[in-house]
């Protein structure tokens, strides 16, 4: 089959159209030409039908016949051997074949064959085609030339009428003629047909022409020519090259269309008409310009997509010429006559694209903006000033007085409504829309460095350059003249408005840190933004055309500027903002002041129900964003703004309690409407107050507002919803809910809410349940960690939720375990007790057998029940009330190769090792280096556990490190000999100064001096000579010893017996003081009658309190760590412990050090010690929050991420002296710091404890294990002494604020 045939030809002519009709779609969606090759390229890889096309099966066919006969003889030759050695793989014979039969005769020979006869197959598709084209377009000829010139939206000029066309190939001398008959002297008729030939042919044939430069000059004359057939045709042709071909075709077509236009604008010099009068797009001349900018514009649009992928030259060519069009004004040569203004390509691509979505697209990506910016500032900064000159002449133009904008807002949003199109534009629209483009313009300048660069500038009529401020505040003076809408059009979106567009620029700026640095937060546009509300709290009216809509936005863009820690601190501290009577106050004074005039209903302009709920709605929130930090409530507290909230939301809650059943079809009354508008205002309130819950203080705040209750109740219904706490919240509410968990009355409204039930539900499903439905074709994945991926995040959350004892002993005191006989399947536990009694205390088969996934549910029992029982107050309740460590060690001891004889080794599972660990974690008190905690996973080689298991006391040795014994002998040392030269020090104010000199300086040299006896006697002096300073003693001395008598026989005391819980603490003290070698045999006794002594101490000097939480049942419901403590520190003496802590009794530092100092205590106002809130958590942690912010930021926004919060783990470390986290030796080291260096050093111990820990907590923020390992690793590495100067840094700066604080303990909180 050497030659085709007539037949064959026709045979192949018609499979070949057949398979470019079915990869027509393919083909006519590719961008170029070139695209279009390489999808026919590559169709075999890419199309699963190729092999089934005819064409292919043909071919197939005829190389098989052409060359099979010398595959098969190559083969055989190669397989035999000859003239070429073949191995054995497969592929080397295979290659071999192919080049040798490609080198063959016969092969060349049909890739002749086949080329010739398909150059003639393809001549003859195009001759066809060609005949096709031309029959087709003399049979539409006539309508053609009939088509009317409609308004500029149709798509008679649109690129989409020339997708996807085909077209022929012409040669270069056709060009050459084409051109001739373009001549602007030719014929109409002759040009006509020459642009239809043109139309035809592919544009990439027609750039390349040699007479190109010539047909360029025709085309631009035939587009500028008055018969709207030729400039139509032309656009034809451009928008079919802008549709099909690459950027280097393109760009040519595009900068010749703008030159046109260009020219267009010079000659003709259109104005604008004055008066009523307007621009009608019908008439000839409008049309075709409009036609053209449309082109233009939907090309700059769509041209972003691709123009990267080409060399930068085109893209700056498309821009240079863009700008170069648009930056025509009068000055280049467009003279008005009279009082005409002249109509400039800016007027027409704002009439097209208002917005100016071409000027964001090609501001987008990096790599047109730098020549978009480059233009600018070289060549084109002319297009900048005419745009903001623009802004400025709306702004001087502007009558508030008249509504003429509304009007022409109205009309522009409703162009479109009804069948008939707008054909008239008026010159104030044309204006408006000129302003609009020009605003959005200048809004994505800003948004960028180079863009503010840019600024400032000089413009027409201004004196003094136009800088970045100036242009906020021009903008945020325009949003204050927004008209008020229509009555009859109250409900549409205007947005087109100045307001609208301004708030979107300034929401814009705002979320952009170095844009709002550079244009929001500076003086002038802040006391823009607070002008209105000064003028109003002044009783004066403010000069606002809309004063409802206009404060709301002003209270919008002030809490997003508050949202931000520069902003917030501008509005805090920056005192030269606003000029109030006399001296300078901050912003933050205003916008409060206001928000309580709001709420008071104190402004005669805003005392209509549903514009005040509004605009107080607004300045609320802004408020919210300060009072919600630590910082910003430090600085609102004053005000007592929470007061104020619960004070309108108690008023409003009795007016919703009046709201009528909604009755389905019924008309809501006015009345009816007003009430519901009163729940959604009642909502609001309670959401405001709710977050004042995110610091410590501001939940005692709350607290004390009497709606806590309410405020959680709201929020569990939010938080089951999955709902954002607000537009301005990165995070969600895990970190209030654990702010909450943290107090007793907090928990207690968690609990009644019933976010507790909920929670122990879903942890419950996630556990034991299933989608039963999908169980068989999705089955449950094996869990490979101990708490599986899917129930993490419910474990975190019941670790927060219990994280403080707090928590523990209102959730669990006085509650048994249910231990029932029989468990129903389907039961599943509502409460913490009873997830205890199913997941943790699984200490019978019945419920074993209750569990369909038992080691799963069981571990993650363990695991809660060891983070609980680092909090050594949580681990006596569960001890005293549940005898945890008996059911593990029967667990342990049921957990034997040999169960019924009760000997065999143990059975090494993931159960016994987390019971292991508990039971040595529970059983051994001591610092990183006192213990040894055995791990929970097993180890390479042949001993995979090496740490002993056991099912009975006492603990192996194994886990209690070997310290060596603690010397009592007095040391030679500086602060030895300064103690025993002063003896008299009561009256000598300046001892305690040299004393704390003396201190910091053994500190940092030898801190380990600071020891044993040197401490008790340091304590004790420095106790003794504040307590006798009037100055320093801050509660009233009592003679207790005197009341007493003998302190040491205990014959003063009131007989009772001690607590379980304070008997279990007695027992762990002992243990650990036996351990650290600071404790005889013999000193139970002792410590009995220290806790008893400081118990009857602390008992007269509590208040009688009536309430339902737990603990406030009795005495302090947890151990006194602290009184331990001092026992330990004293050796074992008894009545100089004792002595110490009365006389400590006497300082503020023991309402911070001691926390069962102030249990209830007589000495807090009565609310507070209603509340159970402690002053270590309201006060300390309040400010560890709040110096943790702006020294450690990092640790700081690791706990925000993490749902977590500083002040639960400092509440732990402090509640307990560190005892199972620092060594002793630093235990004593912050118990002396705090005593001599004041009990400020409280908060700077925990921000340096959290500072020396920042790399692992940010470590274990990214596994999200950040509250489990701060709970249950001790503190590595941390030294007092090492941290000393740090600490004196914090004091230095932040003294002043901290300790007045805690001076005020005693005072009513405000």
């Amino acid at each position: 089959m050497s030659q085709f045939s007539a037949e064959a030809e026709a045979e192949l002519q018609s499979l070949l159209r057949q398979l470019l009709k079915s990869i027509k779609d393919r083909i006519s969606g590719a961008p170029s030409i070139e695209c279009a090759e390489e999808i026919l390229l590559h169709l075999e890889e890419t199309d699963k039908n190729f092999h089934n096309y005819e064409f292919v099966k043909y071919l197939r066919q005829y190389v098989e016949s052409s060359l099979g006969a010398v595959i098969e003889e190559e083969t055989e030759s190669c397989a035999r051997g000859e003239g070429y050695a073949v191995g054995s793989v497969q592929d080397t014979l295979v290659h071999a074949v192919t080049r040798k039969t490609r080198e063959s005769g016969e092969y060349k020979q049909m890739m002749q064959t086949l080329k010739n006869t398909m150059m003639v197959v393809v001549e003859s598709l195009i001759n066809k085609f060609e005949e096709d084209q031309l029959r087709k377009e003399e049979m539409h000829r006539e309508s053609q030339h009939q088509q009317s010139n409609s308004h500029y939206t149709d798509n008679c000029s649109d690129s989409d009428s020339s997708f996807n066309q085909s077209y022929a190939f012409i040669k270069q001398e056709q060009l050459q003629v084409l051109a001739e008959k373009l001549d602007p002297s030719r014929p109409k008729e002759v040009r006509w047909e020459a642009l239809q030939a043109l139309c035809c042919a592919p544009p990439s044939d027609v750039l390349s022409c040699e007479s190109w430069s010539g047909l360029r000059r025709n085309l631009s004359a035939a587009l500028a020519d008055p018969d709207p057939d030729l400039s139509d045709k032309v656009l034809r042709f451009f928008a079919k090259t802008f549709s099909c071909s690459p950027l280097n075709v393109t760009r040519e077509i595009y900068t010749s269309l703008a030159k046109s236009l260009e020219s267009d604008f010079l000659y003709h010099k259109l104005s604008l008409p004055t008066g009523s009068a307007g621009i009608d797009v019908n008439r000839q001349d409008i049309t075709r310009l409009l036609k053209q900018m449309r082109l233009m514009n939907d090309f700059q649009k769509e041209v972003t997509t691709f123009w990267i992928r080409h060399p930068e030259k085109y893209m700056e060519e498309i821009i240079e010429s863009t700008f170069s069009l648009l930056s025509l004004h009068p000055e280049h040569g467009l003279e008005t006559q009279g009082s005409e203004k002249a109509l400039k390509p800016m007027h027409l691509i704002a009439l097209l694209d208002i917005k100016a979505t071409w000027f964001k697209k090609w501001m987008h990506g990096y790599y047109s903006r730098t020549v978009v910016f480059r233009l600018l500032e070289r060549k084109y900064k002319s297009l900048i000033v005419a745009a903001l000159q623009q802004c400025i002449h709306y702004y001087d133009s502007c009558d508030p007085v008249r509504d003429e904008t509304a009007e022409v807002i109205h009309s522009m949003e409703h162009q479109h409504i009804g069948t008939a199109q707008r054909t008239l534009y008026t010159t104030k629209e044309l204006e408006y829309m000129y302003f609009v483009h020009s605003l959005c313009v200048l809004g994505r300048l800003l948004m960028y460095t180079n863009g503010r660069k840019l600024f400032p500038i000089t413009v027409w009529k201004r004196k003094d350059p136009v800088s970045l401020t100036d242009l906020v505040v021009i903008l945020i003076s325009i949003m204050y003249q927004h008209p008020k809408p229509p009555h009859s059009d109250s409900s549409h979106a205007d947005t087109l408005s100045p307001t609208t567009l301004v708030m979107e620029l300034l929401r814009t700026l705002g979320d952009r840190t170095e844009c709002a640095v550079e244009c929001l937060y500076q003086t002038p546009v802040i006391e823009t933004l607070l002008a209105p509300i000064i003028t109003l709290l002044k009783g004066k009216q403010a000069k606002l055309n809309s004063p409802e809509t206009t404060l709301i936005h002003i209270a919008d863009t002030l809490a997003r500027i508050a949202t931000t820690e520069r902003g917030l601190s501008l509005f805090l501290y920056e005192r030269n903002l606003v000029s109030g009577e006399g001296e300078g106050i901050s912003a933050a004074h205003v916008i409060v002041q206001f928000t309580q005039r709001l709420l008071a209903k104190e402004l005669p302009l805003l005392r209509n129900a549903e514009t005040s709920y509004g605009v107080s709605g607004a300045f609320i929130f802004v408020c919210r964003q300060m009072y919600n930090t630590c910082e910003g409530l430090q600085v609102l507290r004053p005000y007592g703004l929470h007061e104020c909230i619960a004070a309108a939301w108690k008023k409003t809650s009795s007016l919703s309690e009046r709201v009528p059943t909604p009755v389905p079809g019924a008309i809501p009354s006015t009345s009816s409407q007003e009430l519901q508008n009163v729940v959604v205002w009642e909502e609001t309130l309670l959401d405001n107050l709710l977050n004042f819950a995110a610091t410590p203080k501001g939940l005692l705040l709350l607290q004390q507002t009497g709606a806590i209750n309410e405020c959680v109740t709201y929020m569990f219904s939010r938080f089951t919803k999955k709902l954002q706490v607000s537009r301005c919240e990165k995070f969600g509410y895990g970190v209030m809910v654990t702010q909450v968990a943290a107090t007793a009355p907090g928990v207690v409204a968690l609990h009644s809410s019933g976010f507790v039930q909920a929670l122990v539900v879903e942890i419950w499903s996630v556990l034991e349940c299933g989608r039963e439905d999908v169980r068989v074709v999705h089955p449950k994945s094996t869990p490979m960690d101990p708490i599986d991926r899917s129930c993490l995040k419910s474990f975190l959350s019941l670790v927060n939720l219990l994280s403080s004892p707090h928590a523990v002993w209102e959730l669990l005191g006085q509650q048994p375990l249910p231990n029932k006989a029989e468990y129903n399947l389907r039961e599943m536990p509502t409460s913490v007790t009873d997830l205890i009694d199913r997941l943790i205390a699984v200490n019978s088969d019945v419920k074993i057998h209750s569990l369909f996934n038992y080691e799963q549910s069981h571990t993650f029992g363990l695991r809660l029940l060891s983070v609980m029982c680092c909090n050594l107050d949580s681990l006596l309740l569960l001890e005293s009330q549940y005898n945890i460590s008996d059911m593990l060690l029967q667990c342990q001891k049921d957990n034997i190769t040999d169960p019924s004889s009760g000997e065999g080794d143990f059975i090494i599972d993931g159960l016994s090792v987390e019971r292991n660990h508990i039971l040595v974690r529970i059983s051994v008190i001591g610092g990183p280096s006192e213990r040894r905690l055995p791990l929970r996973v097993l180890q390479k080689g042949t001993d995979p556990y090496p740490w002993p298991m056991f099912s009975s006391y006492p603990l192996p040795k194994y886990y209690i490190l070997n310290l060596p014994k603690t010397t009592r002998c007095k040391q030679d040392c500086e602060i030895s000999a300064f103690l025993a030269s002063t003896k008299n020090t009561e009256k000598d104010g300046s001892w305690m100064d040299t004393c704390r000199r003396q201190y910091c300086k053994v500190m940092t040299t030898k801190s380990n001096i600071v020891s044993g006896n040197v401490l008790a006697d340091l304590l004790e002096k420095a106790v003794s000579h504040l307590s006798a300073l009037p100055s320093e003693r801050f509660f009233p001395p009592t003679d207790y010893i005197g009341q007493c008598g003998l302190v040491t026989s205990g014959s003063g005391i009131k007989t009772g017996s001690l607590s379980s819980v304070d008997q279990l603490g007695i027992q762990a003290s002992l243990r650990y003081g036996r351990h650290l070698n600071l404790l005889r045999d013999n000193s139970e006794q002792d410590l009995c009658l220290l806790m008893k002594h400081c118990q009857e101490l602390l008992s007269q000097q509590r208040a009688k309190l009536t309430s339902e939480l737990y603990t406030l049942q009795g005495a302090y419901p947890g151990h006194d760590w602290f009184a331990s403590t001092v026992f330990l520190i004293m050796a074992g003496d008894m009545e100089r412990a004792l002595r110490l802590l009365l006389h400590l009794s006497t300082l503020l530092t023991s309402a911070f050090l001691w926390p069962a100092r102030l249990h209830g205590s007589v000495h807090l106002p009565m609310e507070i010690a209603q509340s159970s809130i402690h002053p270590v958590y309201s006060c300390t942690t309040h400010y560890v929050e709040m110096l943790l912010k702006t020294e450690v930021p990092l640790v700081f926004s690791a706990f925000r991420m993490s749902g977590f919060t500083p002040s639960q783990m400092c509440v732990q470390w402090l509640g307990q002296c560190f005892w199972n986290y620092l060594d002793w030796s630093e235990i004593c080291h912050y118990v002396s710091t705090c005593v001599v260096m004041g009990p400020d050093y409280q908060v700077y111990m925990c921000v340096a404890v959290l500072k020396h820990l920042q790399q692992d907590i940010l470590q274990h923020t990214q596994t999200q294990d950040l509250q489990v390992f701060l709970k249950e690793e001790p503190i590595q590495g941390f030294r007092v002494s090492n941290y000393l100067e740090f600490m004196e840094g914090l004091e230095r700066s932040y003294r002043t604020m901290v300790l007045t604080d805690m001076n005020n303990i005693s005072q009513r909180v405000s």
